[in-house]
């Protein structure tokens, strides 16, 4: 079974939204400290946000204001809504427990000028 499993990435236009999804099993989310990283062609995987399990939030300067990490306990799932997406998000995102060096497959999100 994997432990997480990222989905929702696409082809979007600058300016447009996206919502990924990072579906959690064998592990309570919300007792993990969870981030989405993101890697685009030719660069290092770079950190782009984290949910404490008491809730707190924390982005890179680069996607303030634009991007929002969620989690929903119920469903023992992960989000990030992506708004005002610009082509420099264009990579590959994936969700990560902090404690654990394991990598899902990712999702692609590719913005469009």
């Amino acid at each position: 079974q994997v432990p997480l499993v990222e989905s929702g990435g696409g082809l979007v236009q600058t300016g447009g939204s996206l919502r990924l999804t990072c579906a959690g099993s064998g592990f309570l989310l919300s007792d993990a400290i969870m981030t989405w990283h993101r890697q685009a062609p030719g660069k290092a995987r770079e950190w782009v946000a984290t949910m404490a399990p008491g809730g707190a939030t924390f982005y890179t300067d680069s996607v303030k204001g634009r991007f929002t990490i969620s989690r929903d306990d119920a469903a023992n799932t992960l989000y990030i809504q992506m708004n005002s997406l610009k082509p420099k998000d264009t990579a590959v995102y994936y969700c990560k427990n902090f404690d654990t060096t394991t990598w899902g497959q990712g999702t692609q999100v590719t913005v469009s000028s």
